[in-house]
């Protein structure tokens, strides 16, 4: 984030971010400045309908995003939101009633070329069939400046699968990849076992990451833990995002997971969206909410 937008931020929220980089597609360097720097902004488990201690705010939570996000003096190129756009509900009309509004929140962003993603629970008490009324596809491909973008559904099977229709279409599009080609999976739940006894993980992620692993540049950015984590599998980097709504435990950090207590003092703390830039090194930014 260049540096005047960094301080247009910081008076926008009055929350100081976390900035850090990681190595990326090094090899792409004159073909990465030759397509062109971009960066996006990922809002992670907005839980549009959550009620409850842990966000007394929650509410106006994502408008107040949205404004913040609207407010950048460079607006990045495009948005995604990876997953749980809205809260869990048994009532199929009331869920369908949370996608409208929710729709309806973050119809006003200035980008207007938005992806997005589902989360278990916008999907998987009805396999996406809601979802797809307002959002369409589950799963799909973009290219943006020389970056090839895959959106995987690990949510829509209630068993927490990417499902072997999934699979082949992942494989059959990577066969159109060459072996350096720039990669980046966008997908809810983890790839890898972070921690399965909390549903922290995909059934069958390890296929995809199989399919993926021939690839030199690769990266996956996800939800679903809400918070930031930071994994690798062998050469492939995995940056999981904060919530949005309300922050979750370390991994394994306690018997049961739970939401973190709501913080008076700090109302915004490890909440917020991310601002990734990529060129020849990846970098990323969080972008906390603001609060007031």
């Amino acid at each position: 984030m260049a540096q005047r937008d960094r301080r247009d931020f910081l008076r926008l929220s009055g929350i100081a971010g976390i900035a850090f980089a990681s190595g990326l597609f090094p090899a792409h360097r004159a073909s990465a400045q030759a397509t062109g720097d971009f960066h996006f902004v990922q809002f992670s488990d907005t839980h549009w309908g959550y009620k409850g201690p842990a966000n007394p705010d929650a509410e106006h939570t994502l408008e107040k995003a949205v404004a913040t996000v609207n407010g950048l003096a460079n607006q990045p190129d495009f948005i995604v939101f990876t997953g749980d756009l809205t809260h869990t509900t048994d009532d199929a009309k009331d869920r369908r009633e949370r996608m409208k509004r929710f729709r309806e929140i973050v119809s006003v962003l200035r980008v207007k070329d938005v992806r997005f993603m589902p989360g278990e629970h916008d999907a998987a008490l009805d396999k996406g069939e809601a979802y797809k009324e307002f959002f369409g596809a589950t799963y799909y491909t973009f290219d943006h400046k020389g970056v090839h973008f895959i959106a995987l559904d690990n949510v829509s099977d209630p068993g927490a699968k990417i499902g072997d229709e999934q699979l082949a279409w992942l494989a059959a599009d990577l066969k159109q990849r060459k072996a350096d080609d720039r990669i980046v999976v966008l997908t809810h739940r983890p790839l890898f076992d972070l921690q399965p006894q909390w549903d922290w993980t995909t059934a069958d992620g390890a296929k995809a990451m199989k399919l993926l692993m021939p690839f030199k540049n690769v990266v996956v950015f996800y939800g679903h833990i809400h918070q930031e984590h930071h994994h690798n599998t062998d050469h492939i980097v995995h940056h999981a995002a904060n919530s949005l709504i309300f922050a979750l435990p370390a991994p394994g950090s306690q018997p049961k997971r739970a939401p973190l207590q709501y913080e008076a003092a700090t109302p915004g703390k490890g909440l917020g969206t991310r601002d990734i830039t990529i060129a020849a090194t990846i970098k990323l930014e969080e972008l906390p909410v603001t609060k007031g």
